[in-house]
């Protein structure tokens, strides 16, 4: 069961490449164009999901800012705090990043698409997570 509290966790992938440190992203656009930029990758890449799905957990993680951060969870006391629209730990979105998208955890479009990756393998799709994952 997914409680709440709970940011997306960790899962180790061998030979996962290494990003580099991340800052906030200079962001441009809005939440409708970076879910619309998100879905464009992802169904290119077939991972489900769908433009409810993805505004609903989008608007319950971080209210639609690319560079909110979590300091208080406890990934933040461990030093990985969840950070960006759907609050994705740095070693979730190595794993589940996807090709073509920046390396830059706060970039809109990278973030979405890699935590719709990381539900689509846990969840079957983020239209699936109905609370904090």
């Amino acid at each position: 069961m997914v409680t709440a509290g709970t940011a997306i966790a960790a899962c180790t992938v061998a030979g996962a490449p290494a990003a580099s440190a991340a800052t906030p992203a200079q962001s441009t656009g809005n939440v409708s164009t970076w879910i619309n930029q998100s879905l464009e990758i992802m169904h290119a890449k077939g991972i489900p999901g769908s433009y409810n799905g993805i505004y609903r957990n989008l608007m319950r993680e971080s209210s639609g800012n690319p560079n909110a951060i979590n300091n208080w969870d406890s990934n933040a006391a461990k030093g990985i705090p969840s950070k960006g629209l759907l609050q994705v730990i740095d070693p979730t979105f190595k794993t589940y990043h996807v090709p073509g998208t920046s390396w830059n955890i706060y970039d809109p479009v990278a973030n979405i698409t890699a935590a719709c990756n990381y539900a689509a393998h846990r969840y079957g799709s983020i239209d699936n997570v109905n609370s904090a994952y």
